[in-house]
Formats: structure tokens, C-alpha cells, sequence
């Protein structure tokens, strides 16, 4: 069940992030102060979903892998504390941060400062969490990925 869960929450995980991301990228350029804070309102309940996908694909990958010493999944398990460190410390705050500031209107140069802060962390996030499934996906030979010897 693990080898179900684990790659699906990551998935949806992956996927959250790019659509946070492309998201306040688009709505940023094209958007008006009205869709900006309605965008950094939907992101905060998007967080239902965002932080249980990667509670869900952490454990699940720690599971996996606990008595595994492949480089691989090594490598996976080295990067985990990373992003959840940068999802804790940069990334929730600045969705509280910059839906409240959005909500008041305040779109200022602290707004933006903390926004491409939130971009930056976000696209760190997301290469990451490739690493990750890339890795992934050679350790068990999927999507023509070789299979990595163990």
C-alpha cells in the first residue's frame, strides 16, 4: 500500500506546489489587486491539501526507505528535512504573510519583497521535490527510468 500512497502524495504534493506557483506568477502579471488577494486566500486552503500530500509522501518515504542504505534513497531522505524546513520557516508564513497584507490592500515593497521570497522558496521546493521523484522513479524502474542497482 505504500508503494501506492507514497508516489501519489508526492504527486499531488508536486503538482500543488507548480499550481501555487504559476498561479501568483500569472495572477501577478495579469491580475488585479481583487484576484491577487482572492489568489493568496485560495492558496491558504490549498494548504489542506499541500500539507498532509507532503506529511503523507515524507512518512511514507521514510517508511520505505528506513533500512535501506541505497544512495538513492539516501539522497531522497536528505532532502526531505530541507523541504519541509523551507516549507515550515519560509513558505506557510509567507502565505499567511502576504494573504493578510493582500487582504488590506497593502501591496507595497514589503509585499513584494516576501513575494519573490515565496517564489524563490517555492521554485526550491519544487526542484527538490523533482530530485525526488526523479530518484524515485529510478529506484523502481518507472517511466523508462533504468531500475538503480541495489
Amino acid at each position: 500500500m505504500l508503494r501506492l500512497i507514497h508516489p501519489l502524495a508526492g504527486a499531488v504534493a508536486l503538482l500543488t506546489i507548480a499550481t501555487f506557483w504559476i498561479s501568483t506568477v500569472a495572477v501577478e502579471a495579469l491580475g488585479t489587486p481583487t484576484d491577487i488577494a482572492r489568489l493568496k486566500d485560495a492558496i491558504l486552503w490549498g494548504m489542506l491539501v499541500l500539507v498532509p500530500a507532503m506529511a503523507i509522501a515524507g512518512a511514507s518515504g521514510m517508511r520505505l526507505g528506513r533500512t535501506s542504505l541505497h544512495p538513492l534513497v539516501e539522497a531522497k531522505q536528505s532532502r526531505m528535512p530541507i523541504i519541509a524546513l523551507n516549507g515550515l520557516l519560509v513558505l506557510v508564513p509567507a502565505a499567511f504573510f502576504l494573504a493578510n497584507r493582500a487582504a488590506a490592500g497593502m501591496f507595497d515593497q514589503v509585499f513584494y519583497t516576501v513575494q519573490a521570497i515565496e517564489l524563490a522558496a517555492g521554485a526550491f521546493n519544487f526542484y527538490l521535490l523533482v530530485l525526488a521523484m526523479r530518484d524515485g522513479f529510478r529506484l523502481t524502474g518507472r517511466f523508462g527510468f533504468q531500475p538503480a542497482a541495489r
